[in-house]
């Protein structure tokens, strides 16, 4: 990008080592829901709070790196994506200072810094690709709700920074092929019920159709589909 991207270092002493050593494959997007970048600063540095990211990105559009790369942050918790069940181990995790209680739009300059913090990081990591940039909802489904239904999704798409789904077909309404698709594609629900599954619903719908409520619908078919079929998660633990 045509601006150069200032990384301001404050490190947190919550991370650990990335297990057997393995490279970062994910990228987590997550908002921070709390009243100021200092408050959570604070929180993300506490010893005792056990929790940090790689990077924070003020509202202002200021780029805070807490942990190094090398190093496996404490941002994800329980969760997995496709087959990975660390995900601590296996991706980065950025913060956004973001509370959905206190504004509905993110700021613009602070996503003008993730798009060039995204591009950074793509550009000195193969590794990560557009479809492995997800939400912290996608790992944490009925968990995590971050970084939330008004986060720019199909915009960051558009630079090339993350994936949306296009021409997409109205398809018979199917449980068991929405949960083909949702898995193939990496979702993975906490339990196999009825419930599990309408997590599932809810956060592929809180990222990709964020207008859509009610039962499965022919439209939610044709989207989880779409990325199934165009993005099928071959990440592993290996």
């Amino acid at each position: 990008m045509a601006s150069e991207l200032n990384i301001f270092q404050q490190p947190s002493p919550n991370f650990g080592a990335r297990r057997g050593g393995v490279k970062p494959s994910i990228i987590v997007l997550h908002y921070t829901a709390m009243k100021s970048s200092k408050d959570a600063i604070e929180r993300l540095s506490d010893p005792k709070s056990e929790v940090s990211a790689h990077y924070l990105i003020e509202e202002a559009g200021k780029v805070i790196q807490l942990v190094d790369e090398q190093k496996r942050a404490w941002h994800a918790g329980q969760g997995c994506w496709g087959e990975i069940n660390d995900i601590n181990s296996y991706s980065i995790g950025i913060e956004l200072d973001y509370c959905p209680l206190i504004k509905c739009d993110f700021d613009e300059r602070q996503l003008s810094s993730l798009e060039k913090l995204l591009f950074d990081i793509l550009k000195r990591r193969s590794e990560i690709r557009p479809e492995f940039i997800i939400a912290h909802s996608d790992m944490a489904p009925g968990r995590k709700c971050d970084p939330g239904i008004n986060f720019p999704w199909e915009k960051l798409s558009q630079r090339g920074l993350s994936i949306w789904p296009e021409n997409i077909l109205d398809l018979a309404v199917d449980w068991g092929k929405f949960k083909y698709h949702a898995e193939r594609f990496g979702y993975r629900a906490s339990r196999d019920t009825f419930d599990g599954w309408t997590d599932i619903l809810n956060v592929f719908r809180l990222r990709f159709l964020p207008k859509q409520e009610g039962k499965l619908s022919s439209i939610d078919m044709g989207v989880i589909t779409y990325l199934s079929n165009n993005w099928p998660n071959i990440t592993n633990n290996d």
